[in-house]
């Protein structure tokens, strides 16, 4: 296809496309004359995985790139594509300043039997989550956690199930990406909307 059916198909305008390739986000198409090129659905999918970094999770065009690059590396690597979507994996492979409640985290990592690298942004994210709610005197520890957790693994395996079927790299990228971002608020409208059912269950008149 010529670029301006890839912009009408992918919804990026010409301008973006071109810039993409400027900053090799997108690669080249197969030059046809000295001012034209043609592009496949390889590049549409692609494009709509730059759509979806940049736009859903808000990274920067640099991020993106190292994404992308860390992705085409790995394109046979299914659990660690998926990782490097998501933000789960650190694409330094470095871990963050530890939290004191990082040692709760990481018991609670191992009663579950979970899989989870010691750098994952997860675990930071969770145990100043712990500490902020200690601080405002709501202790929580891996005992409170662990039903919580069983839960978001049945919520786990749902995701997962989305991409059943889904053999290109890409195409399993972005739809784990939009799943997992865009479909975070409406799970937490699931739980407002469960939390006064059952507000209502036990104390409405």
């Amino acid at each position: 296809m010529r670029v301006s059916e890839l912009s009408r198909r992918s919804g990026v305008s010409v301008t973006t496309i071109k810039y993409y390739l400027r900053e090799s986000l997108l690669p080249p198409g197969r030059q046809t004359s000295a001012t034209q090129a043609e592009y496949d659905d390889q590049h549409l999918r692609r494009l709509r995985l730059i759509r979806a970094l940049t736009g859903v999770r808000g990274l920067s065009v640099t991020t993106t790139r190292e994404v992308l690059d860390a992705l085409a590396a790995h394109t046979g690597d299914t659990h660690l594509l998926l990782g490097l979507t998501l933000g789960s994996v650190s694409l330094s492979g470095e871990s963050a300043e530890q939290d004191p409640a990082a040692g709760e985290v990481a018991a609670l990592v191992e009663e579950l039997g979970w899989k989870v690298h010691e750098s994952a942004p997860a675990r930071t994210t969770l145990a100043e989550a712990l500490t902020a709610l200690h601080s405002l005197g709501v202790p929580m520890d891996r005992h409170t956690l662990l039903p919580y957790a069983r839960l978001a693994e049945r919520i786990a395996v749902l995701d997962l199930d989305q991409l059943d079927g889904l053999t290109d790299p890409l195409a399993a990228a972005e739809r784990a990406l939009l799943l997992t971002v865009l479909l975070e608020p409406a799970l937490m409208a699931l739980r407002r909307m469960a939390q006064e059912n059952e507000s209502a269950r036990r104390h409405a008149p």
